[in-house]
């Protein structure tokens, strides 16, 4: 552990590389983490669109759940469709509050018929493994996995990178996994990641992270990226952030994400919570959608920033914002009212106390680049 601001931080089983690479270390959701290496964010977030970035995230929470009956229990929890989910592939979802708000994001893998692996965020896992034990059955069997560690390597070199340490790698597709020896080491890895670019997971024993790491770094075209660029790359690609962009206020539906919802499963009696506010909202309609917002010229609209009508009503706010390298210029998303989360609308955002003009956009701001075969 590390002492920093007077805060006791924990620290990843990286920490040591990421000091010797010259990182700015930061304090986020209780860990001492890489906010950027001595190149900084802007040439970082540049490098990991046109080449292959590492990042650290081994803060993420990792656990596994098995049993008979297991994915029938996480569709008591998150609004996904688990049961259709075949082995070796993974699904982005959500774990639902009573009320029909987001408790977090997370994603779920499928290992095999009754056994799977989740990984939630850092700043929620505590919470999210006490919500999951809370309401286990019995016959499962839920183990939190804190020995591991998490590598994303994201790029569109991503995969030829790891087509050498990992033969096969580069024929997964977006969002199914592979279990590999890397030099002697056990690695699960996935075809996913949060930058909007092709790449990987890769979930390690702590003991055996670091060699995993230089080894990756030591390959032509990976350089060490930092939380910085991560976040930027994140808001290009238009994903939320939680604790930002959605969180226990904040629905599926009015976060736009009703695509991670199967038709199966949006009645008010599909039979995880909150699903009739989400069949409500379907229905009749959000109070509020997320939506992409671009100022003009070059103001930076952060996280708080009212968002006003063409009459300076306030219709909404700014949830996350700041400079996209990839767009050379401003970018952000946030929430606003009906009808004026329809895409071309013009509003107004207020910063140091003067308004703005901005539009609302379709996003992703910088287009996706996942994988997918065919």
């Amino acid at each position: 552990m590390a002492n920093h601001s007077d805060e006791i931080l924990l620290e990843t089983p990286l920490t040591a590389l990421h000091q010797r690479l010259g990182a700015k270390m930061v304090p986020f959701a209780g860990y001492l983490m890489p906010v950027q290496y001595p190149e900084g964010v802007l040439k970082e977030h540049l490098h990991t669109r046109a080449a292959a970035g590492l990042f650290d995230v081994s803060h993420m929470g990792q656990a596994s759940l098995r049993g008979p009956g297991s994915a029938v229990f996480l569709e008591s929890l998150v609004p996904g469709d688990i049961h259709g989910l075949a082995p070796g592939r993974m699904r982005y979802t959500v774990l639902m509050g009573a009320d029909g708000g987001i408790l977090d994001d997370l994603m779920v893998l499928r290992l095999a018929d009754n056994a799977f692996h989740l990984v939630v965020n850092a700043a929620c896992k505590t919470e999210d493994f006490a919500h999951i034990e809370a309401h286990l059955p019995a016959g499962l069997t839920f183990t939190q996995r804190p020995e591991l560690a998490l590598i994303a390597l994201q790029g569109p070199e991503a995969a030829a990178v790891l087509a050498g340490p990992a033969p096969g790698a580069d024929r997964l597709e977006f969002m199914q996994s592979a279990s590999v020896s890397i030099d002697g080491a056990d690695v699960l890895i996935t075809r996913s990641g949060y930058t909007g670019e092709d790449g990987y997971e890769l979930s390690v024993h702590e003991s055996q992270a670091e060699a995993l790491a230089e080894r990756l770094l030591s390959i032509d075209g990976v350089k060490a990226i930092g939380l910085g660029a991560r976040d930027s790359l994140r808001l290009e690609a238009g994903l939320c952030l939680y604790g930002h962009d959605i969180d226990t206020t904040t629905s599926p539906i009015e976060a736009g994400l009703i695509w991670i919802i199967p038709k199966s499963r949006c009645s008010a009696d599909a039979g995880y919570p909150g699903a009739a506010r989400i069949a409500k909202e379907i229905a009749d309609g959000a109070s509020r959608r997320r939506v992409g917002i671009q100022p003009e010229g070059r103001v930076i609209a952060r996280e708080g920033t009212p968002v006003m009508d063409a009459d300076g009503n306030r219709i909404g706010t700014v949830t996350s914002g700041g400079f996209g390298p990839s767009v050379q210029g401003p970018v952000g998303m946030g929430y606003v009212a009906p009808p004026h989360n329809k895409t071309g609308t013009a509003v107004q955002l207020e910063v140091r106390g003067k308004l703005h003009p901005a539009a609302v956009v379709k996003m992703p701001f910088a287009p996706h680049n996942y994988f997918r075969a065919g």
